[in-house]
Order: C-alpha cells, then structure tokens, then sequence
C-alpha cells in the first residue's frame, strides 16, 4: 500500500475544502439548519409528536441524511471530474499509484468532510431541540457507511460526466428527491397503506429508517433490512468501480 500517495491525494482534497469553506461547509450547514427552522416550525406546531418523539427532534435524522447523501456525491463527483475536465488526471493515472489507492484517497476525503459535516449538523440541531442517540455505535457506524456508499457513487457519476450538467443532474434530481419522498420529515407509518408499499421501492428509506432507529430506537423497517441495503449499495457501487479501472471507462479516452 502506497500509503505516501494515498496521503497525498486525501491532504489535497482536504485543502481544498479548507479553502472554499464558505461553500464546502457554511453553506450546506445553514441550509440544513434553514431546513430544520422552516420545517420545525411549519409543520411542527401541527404535529407535536411522531411515535412519542417531538417532531422537532423527529426530523432531525432525516436532515442529516439528507445532507450527508447529497454532499458525499458532491464533494466525491467534482474531486475527479475536475482533474478529468482539465486533463491532470492522467498524471495520477501514470503514477506509481494503484487504481485501489486512487479510490481510497479521493472516496476517503469526501467521505471525511461528509462526516464532519453531518456531526456539525448534529451538534447544531442540539442547539434548537434536546436529542437523545440511543445507539451511538450504531449511529457512528451508519453515518461513515452512508458516507462512504454514497462517496463511491459520486466518484461514478464523476467519471461518467462529460459537463457541469450532468454533474448535477444525480444530486439535484434524483437523490434530494428520494430523500425529501424517504421519510425524511415524516414516518411512512403516517402514509396510506397503499403508498407504504410504493415507499419501500424507495432505497432511500432504508438509510433514513436506520439512522433513525440509532437515535431513538423507532423505525420504519427492520434495522438489519436497512443494514443490509447499505451494505448490498457499497458492494454494488466497488463492483462498477471495479469495472470502470478494469475497462478504463471515460478514463482512458
């Protein structure tokens, strides 16, 4: 393991998140936090509980998946479609550095800042409603997991984009809206039976259910179904990395 350029990549990518921290992390922070504050109050003074769980504290979950999913495939989608963009990708690509080591720098530097990102969430929505995390471990362990699945799927859209559009084109309309539809500012327990099926089609409600569970012991599926559908979405998503290194997909060209 070339633990020297692996370092290298991740200390770059860290940096550069340091230097756009205006919008590497003020500006998803406060439009989580807008979030909290517009939907907290709207609908909270509606609904006062969810399952015995204040609706203000009920949401809270659901918002840091959100940010979390939508800010890994970010971060890890522009980490290599810049250096595709402007051609600096070759010279990573020639140097003594495995296809495995690649990955592991940029997916690790995405999958950091997300992280980080989701814990600052945490502590901020501690400051508006009183939060109880039942399963630490379990919460950690769902966070870096969602982080690192959905870092790894940003790397692929990164290297199957060809313009700044399609760049935008997964987070913006495919995964925000799975999640606003996950069960993010609702328990699909509330939704018609009808629609609780249709729901569970939704990959996104397994992530949020878990993470949920983690905090107050309640879910909207089986925890280990949710584990279970993270662990089958990493394995899928280092498959078509697998591939992509293998066949030099949009690498080569």
């Amino acid at each position: 393991m070339n633990w020297y350029a692996v370092r290298a990549i991740y200390r770059f990518e860290m940096a550069r998140a340091r230097r756009t921290l205006l919008q590497s992390v003020v500006s998803p922070v406060l439009t989580t936090c807008l979030y909290f504050v517009v939907f907290g109050a709207a609908i909270g003074s509606r609904i006062t509980e969810v399952e015995g769980v204040s609706y203000g504290a009920f949401i809270v979950p659901g918002l840091i998946m959100l940010m979390l999913l939508t800010q890994s495939v970010s971060n890890a989608s522009f980490a290599i479609f810049m250096p595709r963009f402007s051609g600096t990708v070759y010279e990573v690509l020639s140097a003594p550095i495995s296809h495995y080591e690649i990955v592991l720098g940029y997916v690790g530097a995405a999958a950091t800042k997300s992280v980080i990102l989701g814990l600052i969430v945490l502590a901020t929505a501690n400051l508006f409603v009183p939060l109880e995390i039942q399963h630490p471990v379990w919460m950690m362990l769902f966070l870096i997991l969602t982080a690192c699945t959905f870092s790894l799927l940003g790397f692929i859209i990164g290297i199957w984009a060809d313009n700044f559009e399609k760049l935008q084109f997964v987070p913006l309309l495919i995964i925000t809206p799975l999640a606003f539809l996950g069960g993010t500012f609702y328990s699909i327990n509330m939704l018609p039976p009808v629609w609780q099926t249709i729901t569970l089609l939704n990959p996104v409600v397994y992530l949020i259910s878990g993470f949920r569970w983690s905090f107050y012991g309640m879910a909207d599926v089986n925890v280990a179904l949710s584990l279970a559908m993270i662990l089958l979405f990493l394995g899928g998503c280092l498959t078509l990395v697998w591939w992509i290194f293998k066949t030099g997909y949009r690498l080569k060209a």
